[in-house]
């Protein structure tokens, strides 16, 4: 059975071949699969029937263009095609049974609001709201949206996140099922419901991000390829809804990712922040994030993730570590400590006052913090706290610190970098 895809087609040009096409069809694969899915899973309201229907659209591209001619708009026969193979599967499995109530609705090939190229767009909107909905566990909203809206394999997102490949799939398996079984809406949240919405999906991109520019554990302190993706996926979300508070990660994205490259030595070890080499940090994401984070304050309705882009603008913006305008940068911290009270931020907000108003402030601070038993478990408190501690000369509380912190880091840059600090100690 042929698939019924739009009608217009451009007939072959003279030396047009399956090898021409097949170029096209891949270039198109690469750059809008993710797109035509999201419509797809509009249209066939099922996830796996959508990706099943995605690659039958390109199998049906490579097999009839060759010989029909290119379409005047590829996604949209794409899209089509897709979704007629599917209700055609359907109906054979269904020994050629009508279609159930449940594909009723599926609007038909022909109409212009399924296909229209702004309506595409709003797919993957939907799409990423589908997948980062509250009611799924944090880790199964990474895990689909890596997988559905990136379009990373599972074995690349098990890789990432250092798990086995078939117990990645599972979780992905469950989220899919509890969208289904809990009916979770394939729209963009109402302006009434999109605060609270909008802040699971940037918890999610940001928290892919964070995997990638330090990762939690293992060989390698960075993780290039995650943190890519969640600047690409803040970079369509900001596109597709430019809500200031997302203005504001894809700037803090792109002011830390500017850094990625002074972060580490050619042998993976870590450099500190005062101790790298500014030169080598990018200047046009630097300036990119700087205008961002801008654009963010200046609708006075930001919030954590631009205060946060703000701090590290103020970095980025020094000439060098003893340039840099703490006395702002406590001030932000201060500003950050009421939008989103947390014993980190109390953390970073210690190590500026520090490095204001000298280590025995900071020092202070950060034994209330961990007197309160908060961040007890944290080793970036205990490398902090020693830090102080050495700046002071107090050479046995700074040993004793950095041993804490050794105990509970499980990052192997980091780990070398405190073994480092407790030989210069022991010297």
């Amino acid at each position: 059975m042929g698939v019924r895809g739009p009608a217009s087609l451009e007939r072959p040009e003279e030396g047009t071949g399956t090898e021409r096409v097949r170029e096209l069809v891949d270039a198109l694969y690469r750059d809008e699969s993710r797109l035509i899915l999201a419509t797809l899973i509009r249209l066939l309201g099922d996830f796996d029937l959508a990706e099943e229907a995605l690659h039958e659209a390109f199998r049906s591209a490579l097999e009839q263009w060759p010989r029909d001619g290119v379409p005047s708009n590829p996604r949209a026969w794409l899209v089509s095609a897709g979704r007629f193979r599917a209700i055609d599967g359907l109906r054979r499995r269904a020994r050629l049974a009508p279609l159930g109530k449940s594909h009723e609705s599926i609007p038909a090939a022909d109409e212009p609001a399924a296909l229209e190229s702004d309506g595409l767009e709003d797919d993957r909107l939907r799409l990423i709201f589908t997948c980062c909905h509250p009611v799924l566990p944090a880790e199964t909203r990474v895990a689909l949206t890596l997988r559905e809206v990136c379009g990373l394999t599972t074995e690349e997102i098990a890789h990432a996140f250092l798990m086995p490949a078939p117990a990645l799939a599972q979780r992905i398996v469950r989220g899919k099922a509890r969208i289904r079984t809990a009916r979770i809406p394939y729209q963009v949240p109402s302006a009434a419901e999109l605060p609270g919405r909008l802040d699971a999906v940037l918890r999610v991109i940001y928290l892919v991000f964070n995997e990638g520019y330090a990762a939690s554990s293992g060989a390698s302190l960075v993780r290039a390829d995650l943190s890519g993706e969640a600047i690409r996926l803040g970079r369509l979300l900001v596109r597709l809804l430019p809500e200031p508070e997302a203005i504001g990660l894809l700037a803090l994205m792109l002011l830390h990712e500017s850094r990625r490259a002074a972060r580490t030595t050619a042998g993976g070890d870590l450099v500190r922040l005062e101790d790298q080499d500014r030169s080598l940090w990018d200047r046009d994401r630097i300036a990119e994030g700087t205008a961002l984070v801008e654009q963010a304050l200046s609708s006075h309705r930001f919030g954590p993730y631009t205060l946060q882009a703000a701090i590290s603008a103020v970095h980025v913006g020094a000439p060098d570590s003893a340039g840099t305008d703490w006395a702002r940068i406590v001030a932000l911290y201060d500003l950050l400590a009421r939008a989103d009270p947390s014993p980190v931020v109390e953390l970073n907000r210690a190590v500026a006052v520090a490095m204001r108003d000298g280590p025995a402030k900071g020092l202070s601070l950060i034994d209330d913090i961990l007197a309160r038993g908060r961040l007890a478990n944290y080793h970036l408190a205990h490398a902090a706290r020693a830090d102080l501690c050495r700046r002071l000369g107090r050479r046995a509380e700074a040993r004793a610190a950095y041993r804490q912190a050794l105990t509970l880091a499980r990052q192997e840059p980091e780990r070398r970098f405190l073994m480092k600090r407790l030989a210069e100690l022991a010297e």
